[in-house]
């Protein structure tokens, strides 16, 4: 590791003698170790000067990756405790609904996932957001494949009505869904745009505390107009 951290620092490459003498470690030691990191891939050589290799930078860009997924997940946990409510993060990604991340806590536990997240867009608040950011085809195509299905008495009822409402849908208005999804549960969801990447942070609650609802999606949307910089640069892992 030493080793890979001194080629590192050397942006224009290093010879085996000046790696050793940096890392003090002895010269058979070092051609040793060097030979073995160019053989897996670590490092490469270029007349005599050693650089990093393709799996070093697969290993750098898996350490940036894990870093952002990090920040996210604490940014949602500072939310959850903050606003008293388990925050979602989901993404629409190669066609299909992707829930990234979720921050829920004893005192404000998630929406236990009965029917499967991916299938059921067209009843919950993250599906619905998500979608709404998408062109009618892309709905359409969406809908295709996942089509409108019933699961509480609070469920839109086919394709068109789903489709009128999410043309209803006022850009960066969070969508709100009240039991749709599950019974006892209403759900929002605030819309974000990054690029052509359409993704979404949401909250959920118990029924009986649904005039709740809207002030904490305010909230979250104005936390996340605060920290949008940071999560962009974040937001496509």
């Amino acid at each position: 590791m030493r080793l890979l951290e001194t080629v590192a620092s050397h942006a224009y490459g290093a010879p085996a003698k000046q790696l050793a003498r940096e890392t003090g470690l002895a010269l058979p030691t070092t051609y040793h170790l060097l030979r073995t990191l160019v053989h897996e891939g670590y490092l490469h050589r270029d007349k005599g000067l050693f650089f990093l290799g393709d799996a070093a930078e697969r290993l750098a860009r898996g350490g940036a990756q894990q870093k952002r997924r990090s920040m996210v997940a604490d940014t949602l946990a500072h939310w959850r405790d903050s606003i008293g409510v388990p925050v979602y993060y989901a993404m629409y990604r190669d066609g299909e609904i992707e829930v990234m991340c979720v921050s829920a806590s004893r005192q404000a536990p998630a929406v236990e996932e009965w029917a499967d997240f991916r299938e059921t867009g067209h009843a919950h608040a993250i599906g619905q957001c998500l979608l709404s950011q998408l062109d009618e085809e892309a709905r359409r195509d969406h809908l295709a494949r996942y089509p409108v299905r019933p699961l509480t008495p609070y469920t839109v009822r086919d394709d068109d009505a789903l489709l009128r409402r999410l043309a209803r849908t006022r850009r960066m208005e969070p969508t709100v869904e009240r039991q749709e999804y599950a019974v006892g549960t209403v759900c929002a969801a605030v819309p974000i745009t990054v690029g052509a990447t359409a993704a979404t942070m949401a909250l959920s609650l118990p029924a009986h505390q649904a005039d709740r609802l809207l002030p904490a999606a305010r909230r979250l949307q104005t936390e996340i107009g605060r920290h949008l910089g940071t999560l962009t640069l974040s937001i496509s892992i």
